[in-house]
């Protein structure tokens, strides 16, 4: 993979990630932090430039959409669950 590709996706799974923490719902931001990471292992081993590419544009296409949900999941956020409220080290 050629540097400035690598540079590219790894400031595309900063920004997935970054974007799945701005979610306020606790399912959905876990999801959407387990799904990147998963994703993102799952295609580490490929080299071929014609997939890096496609896989590439249905990253950013996913970053889009997550954008989207974390404006929405603001603006109509909801309580926490007590599961995110137990202290680190907790249980």
């Amino acid at each position: 993979m050629a540097a400035s590709t690598r540079t590219k996706v790894l400031s595309l799974y900063k920004e997935l990630l970054k974007e799945s923490k701005r979610v306020t719902d606790y399912n959905f931001r876990n999801y959407a932090l387990r799904r990147t990471r998963d994703a993102f292992k799952e295609n580490k081993a490929i080299t071929d430039a014609g997939q890096i590419q496609a896989l590439v544009v249905k990253a950013q296409e996913n970053l889009e959409m997550l954008r989207r949900q974390a404006t929405v999941s603001q603006l109509f956020g909801s309580e926490k669950l007590i599961i995110e409220s137990q202290p680190k080290g907790a249980g």
